[in-house]
């Protein structure tokens, strides 16, 4: 069995006129084969999406306000920003009540009871300083149809599998959109240690050589 390897893919800055199947297959193509997987950062994605805003552009209600102040200082819903941003795209009572239900549940000892009600967007919106730039001074939703984005990029590169990737130097690694048959929770084991670049380094693409090979065994 040959064995895994994690290539990151070099690109130039990337935007919102960018397309990222167009993007994904001009710089990676030559480099994959049909049994590795092709992943990208979810915020990369988002970012071409044009699912970004500007903190000065938001309207901050007392709720967000408050709420955010009960959220880990390292969380990006710990800014008044961010909560407002969720609120936008999310609801603001609904993710009011998530936020109520979820304080009930830590008394009780379960957590994450938040991320989970208050909606899609809730785990995934990034904060300023939390992409690469120029946009470190906006804010980033999750990408949209990613399971549609993933399908593209398989379709178009001829490869076992396509994931958009949420990782970060913390050790925080989830598959975002996974196509079907590609074990998500294998892919993102392997992408603990970050090999993404968004910053200087502009290497939001990196491809896992051999991964079919792998799964099959493992």
């Amino acid at each position: 069995m040959s064995e895994i390897e994690i290539i990151p893919v070099p690109t130039r800055i990337l935007t919102d006129k960018d397309d990222i199947v167009d993007i994904m297959e001009k710089y990676a193509k030559d480099k994959i084969g049909p049994n590795d997987v092709i992943s990208v950062a979810e915020s990369v994605v988002a970012i071409t999406q044009g699912q970004i805003v500007r903190p000065e552009e938001l309207e901050l209600c007392f709720l967000a306000r408050v709420l955010c102040r009960f959220i880990p200082e390292a969380g990006s819903l710990a800014s008044p920003y961010g909560m407002q941003a969720l609120m936008d795209v999310e609801g603001k009572w609904r993710v009011f009540f998530a936020f109520i239900v979820g304080m009930i549940a830590k008394v009780f000892g379960k957590s994450g009871v938040f991320y989970k009600l208050g909606g899609e967007q809730t785990a995934l919106i990034d904060d300023v300083t939390g992409t690469m730039p120029p946009f470190d001074k906006h804010i980033v939703y999750g990408p949209d149809k990613p399971f549609e984005v993933v399908k593209q990029l398989k379709e178009r590169l001829g490869c076992f599998g396509a994931v958009i990737a949420d990782v970060n130097d913390l050790k925080r690694s989830r598959i975002v959109g996974v196509t079907e048959g590609t074990d998500g929770e294998k892919i993102a084991h392997l992408l603990i240690d970050n090999p993404f670049g968004n910053a200087s380094q502009k290497t939001p693409i990196v491809i896992i050589k051999n991964f079919s090979q792998y799964q099959a065994k493992s």
